[in-house]
């Protein structure tokens, strides 16, 4: 068992989420879910928790009402070696409703964000040349989704 697991906390969605997610991840799959019950103070049925992994990271989620939102203060960082998998993630996490940022942030249907990132990014943003990298931050403020020919162009000063 892993010491840290992700809490997510959702509001009557918990479900869907973690339906969504591990059709997403490869290696993903749930472990086990339990419903509210009568008497409880949430409806009969609804998730109480439940625990998943995405691609062996375990998750734990909770439906327990409209309380507390996601905020982009915390995310899910996908790192990704191919523009493939950067689309992939991109175009599954946004679909029915979620919603692109800037940078290579999303925030899926349920309002959790999530940055779909390639390695290589992070190695070129914090390259000695600082005009490299000053080159690598000035294309990333333009993008929405990542495109790493983009970044490799802005890098090699093309």
């Amino acid at each position: 068992m892993q010491k840290i697991t992700p809490f997510l906390w959702y509001d009557g969605q918990a479900e869907e989420a973690i339906k969504l997610y591990t059709s997403v991840f490869k290696n993903s799959k749930i472990l086990s879910i339990s419903y509210w019950g009568e008497g409880s103070p949430f409806p009969k049925g609804q998730v109480m928790a439940a625990t998943f992994e995405l691609d062996g990271q375990q998750f734990y989620a909770f439906d327990a009402g409209p309380q507390f939102k996601f905020t982009e203060a915390v995310s899910m960082f996908v790192s990704c070696e191919t523009q493939e998998e950067i689309d992939h993630y991109w175009e599954k996490l946004t679909a029915g409703g979620g919603q692109e940022s800037m940078c290579g942030w999303l925030k899926d249907k349920f309002g959790l964000s999530w940055q779909i990132v390639p390695p290589a990014l992070v190695k070129m943003l914090s390259d000695k040349d600082r005009e490299k990298a000053g080159r690598i931050m000035e294309a990333m403020m333009k993008m929405k989704k990542i495109i790493i020919a983009d970044f490799q162009k802005a890098y090699d000063g093309k």
